[in-house]
């Protein structure tokens, strides 16, 4: 098999032939399934996890990164699927505790599985990937909360990226007026409009400085991936009863808030935990994508790179200049 490897802790990534039963440990309890790997695809955390060894991302050496896969069942030890079935699997530790997809073979927990929805081809689904899964989370939240498209503005951060097209996608789909911020309004405002956003805010107008604990209400609810600064500007801003969705931490791991948003306004913080959702979410958000996404518009925001390029992607993805979501075509 051929697979990125990160060797340990601080040590760059390499690709290269390994053997099977050199990395293909098992993944704990409860049997395993065995995988042909069609298709991976690239997300900030991959972005993390090579560049620099890990860099707090990766739990275990050697380890192959890769935090979705897309690939055919060769065999299973549960009896919920067969050999020839093509599956989905974002997170449930691969590519951080666990080997990812980030190779041509991969051995899985069936309980992360999601058999892939017939509307979609394996492409399409590795496209989506862990940051349309959670784009999607995070829209199921803020519906399950009761956030309608008459409730007002609902906003997203980090909107040219995986996660936030995705997000916008789907928000605009389903009838809400979606304000999408980004730190390249003009070179990316075609494209957010395109995916249905009525409005671009410059991400410096939160990123930069903490406003007060409480601000003018804008926000009937949020979908963020940068936490810090802008996450406590959101909260502040978010109207009465709004909910906000966190699911990255691209400006950094603190919150700089106070319980002011929480105990004067009602408002509620989510977050969207893609790795360690149970199967029933797994399959309602893969549902609900496969129904609801844009495809044209998806297969516009992707692009497709080989295995060799996943180690320069690194560089590129963290540094905030790549737009929608990259396919990784493991066998290329």
């Amino acid at each position: 098999m051929r697979a990125v490897i990160v060797e340990a802790k601080g040590s760059e990534a390499q690709v290269r032939e390994v053997a099977e039963d050199e990395l293909l440990t098992g993944v704990g309890q409860g049997g395993t399934v065995e995988l042909d790997v069609l298709y991976s695809s690239y997300n900030y955390k991959d972005g993390m996890a090579i560049n620099g060894g890990g860099r707090g991302i990766l739990q275990s050496f050697p380890i192959i990164p890769g935090i979705d896969i897309v690939g055919t069942v060769t065999a299973s030890e549960d009896s919920k699927w067969s050999a020839g079935d093509t599956v989905v699997l974002n997170g449930d530790g691969a590519g951080e505790s666990l080997n990812g997809g980030f190779a041509t073979r991969a051995r899985v927990r069936p309980d992360a599985l999601v058999k892939l929805p017939e509307a979609l081809s394996p492409e399409r689904a590795a496209a989506i990937g862990t940051a349309g899964f959670t784009a999607m989370i995070s829209v199921l939240h803020l519906a399950d909360a009761g956030v309608t498209p008459e409730s007002g503005d609902v906003l997203v951060t980090g909107a040219a990226g995986g996660v936030g097209s995705v997000a916008v996608s789907l928000l605009a789909g389903r009838g809400y007026r979606v304000v999408a911020s980004t730190g390249r309004v003009e070179e990316e405002g075609d494209y957010l409009r395109g995916l249905g956003a009525a409005e671009l805010l410059d991400r410096h107008e939160l990123s930069d400085e903490l406003g007060k604990p409480l601000q003018s209400e804008r926000w009937a609810g949020a979908i963020d991936v940068a936490g810090g600064t802008t996450l406590a500007n959101i909260l502040a801003q978010t109207q009465y009863g709004g909910i906000v969705s966190a699911c990255g931490l691209a400006q950094g791991m603190d919150l700089p808030t106070t319980v002011t948003p929480f105990i004067l306004r009602g408002v509620t913080l989510t977050g969207a935990n893609s790795v360690q959702a149970p199967r029933s979410l797994r399959e309602r958000a893969w549902a609900a994508l496969a129904e609801e996404l844009d495809l044209e518009q998806l297969d516009a925001m992707t692009s497709t790179i080989g295995l060799a390029e996943t180690i320069p992607y690194a560089e590129q993805i963290l540094a905030g200049r790549t737009r929608g979501r990259t396919i990784v075509d493991v066998n290329a």
